[in-house]
Formats: C-alpha cells, structure tokens, sequence
C-alpha cells in the first residue's frame, strides 16, 4: 500500500463520433503506462491543468415511508461532473472550454488546393503561388456543398440543419474544423507541420485556408463532445487515471485570472464538465467514468 503524492494533473481529449454516438475508449491494461508526452492515437495532449476536481451526484438511497427512511441501496440516479482550469491556450483548450462552437478566423476567402502525397504531416499545396510563410496556423477541410448534419474533418464542429442556415459559404467547414495545424517548415513547396492534422491525411477534395485566429459564440447551439483522460502521475512511479468516455461542457467560456507579480496576471480557461453514460461492453453496465490504479 502506498500513499499517492502528485504534483499537477495532465488532460488529454479525443474525438466522439457523433453520427454514431461512438467515444474514444481507453484500456488502462494495454496502454496505461503510456509517457506523458507522446500519449496513444488518437489522444491529444492538453498540457498539465489546474484545480481538478471531479463530483459524483449519484443518488444511493431508496427512501420510503414517512418520514422517509433508507428503504434499500439502488442507484436511483447517476450523474458526474469535472472540472478545471487549462494553463495554455489553443485552439482544441479554446474549443473544449468555451461551451459552444468554437470558430477559426479565416484570412481568405479563397482556399488553396492539395496536390496528391499529401500526408497529416506534410501538405503540398496545389497553388504555389500562394506564399505561406513558417509560423502559419492554417486549416485543412472541404468546402461546403450542401451537406446537412456533422460535418468537420477529424472532429465534428458544427451541426447544420439546412443548407439556408450558412447561406451557402464555400468556406463554413473551414470556418468551424478543429483539423488545424501551424507550418514548421516549408521545403520545395511542402508545408511541413508542428503537429499531424487531427483527421490524419486529408483527402483530395480538401484545401487549406490560413487562421489568423479563433471566436466563440455565446449562446450557440452547438455542444461540443469529447472522450477524456486525467492522469495523476505519483511520485513513488505510481499512476492514477481517470476516464470520462463522453463528456460535455456545462457553461460557457469563462476565465480565472492569477497574479503572478502585479500588474501581470496569468489568464486561465476554465472548465465545467457532465458526464454522459456509456455501455461497459464486459458486463452491460451503464458508465460514466472509470478510475484506474497503476501500482508502482
């Protein structure tokens, strides 16, 4: 039996179908000692958060009688909340804490075209003439042809109803896809990434449009979905995970500032999360989370 002493906790998010209502499953026999820093496909690693704190409100007792007594222990109801605070900002911490559709700022209206070979790490643009330059946060999705339901590469960013409600704009998939990634590097025309695309290789159809930014909405009626993973790494190499299969912000964006040294403040997202339930294929049981030990 040991203590478990840690020191902060580490989030990683991946991606829900949500056509299907498919989450991201994660087997803590297989992969639970996984390192920090290169988590397992398709994880993305958020960096390290602050004031963790999970919640059940699951409801035990069945009461009866009157007054009312503990009749019996059923679980007369099941929720779970989580929530924190992300240290750096981007585009996936952005979307995941701001409750509601997460946008990019698009430079152009014009896209660029892909040439073929192009991977989830290296693009090649079709248009060469187009200067994309080292430090660019760029875009890669279809256009927009008339496509109702989810839609958005890798991770759905948006639910259309009708083709009226985004006036038929070419770029509104680019407008609303979390496939982003910024260009570490150009040689003989290829775009080389800091990071893979999220949807992994784009596919001939898609283009790229350059970001200059990202805006949340409040009050937009899209709820972002997300698997999640927390991990508490122990001092004495032990390790404590917890996973929410699908979870959904609570409230909308929202900021925590700490002072560092007046007049500086450090701004931070803070997040509110529910839990919905899945089926544990072992047994049937409906879950909203599993907490995994991994002794020393």
């Amino acid at each position: 039996m040991n203590e478990v002493i840690t020191r902060r906790v580490r989030a990683y998010f991946a991606p829900v179908d949500r056509t299907t209502g498919t989450p991201t499953l994660f087997d803590a026999t297989q992969t639970g000692s996984f390192a920090l820093d290169t988590p397992p496909t398709p994880w993305i690693d958020l960096g390290w958060c602050a004031n963790f704190k999970r919640a059940s409100g699951s409801a035990i007792p069945l009461r009866s009688g009157a007054p009312a007594m503990a009749y019996a222990q059923v679980r007369a109801e099941a929720e779970a909340t989580v929530q924190f605070e992300l240290v750096t900002w981007g585009k996936l911490q952005l979307a995941l804490t701001s409750g509601s559709q997460q946008m990019n700022l698009l430079t152009t209206n014009a896209a660029t075209p892909l040439q073929p070979g192009s991977t989830a790490n290296t693009l090649e643009p079709g248009d060469t003439t187009i200067a994309f330059q080292v430090g660019d946060v760029i875009v890669v999705d279809h256009d927009y042809g008339g496509q109702t339901g989810f839609v958005g590469a890798g991770v759905s960013g948006a639910y259309i109803r009708s083709e009226t409600d985004v006036n038929s704009d070419t770029n509104y998939i680019r407008r609303i896809s979390l496939n982003i990634a910024r260009i570490a590097g150009i040689a003989n025309g290829a775009l080389h990434l800091e990071t893979p695309l999220l949807a992994g290789a784009p596919s001939a159809e898609m283009k790229i449009s350059r970001v200059t930014g990202f805006v949340d909405r409040e009050g937009s009626s899209f709820f972002q979905e997300w698997s999640a993973l927390f991990v508490m790494e122990g001092e004495q190499g032990d390790r404590v995970i917890v996973h929410y299969p699908r979870l959904q912000a609570m409230h909308g964006a929202a900021e925590i500032a700490e002072t560092l040294s007046a007049p500086l403040d450090r701004i931070r997202l803070a997040g509110a999360f529910r839990a919905l339930p899945v089926r544990d294929a072992i047994d049937g049981e409906m879950v909203l989370c599993f907490r995994s030990y991994l002794p020393a």
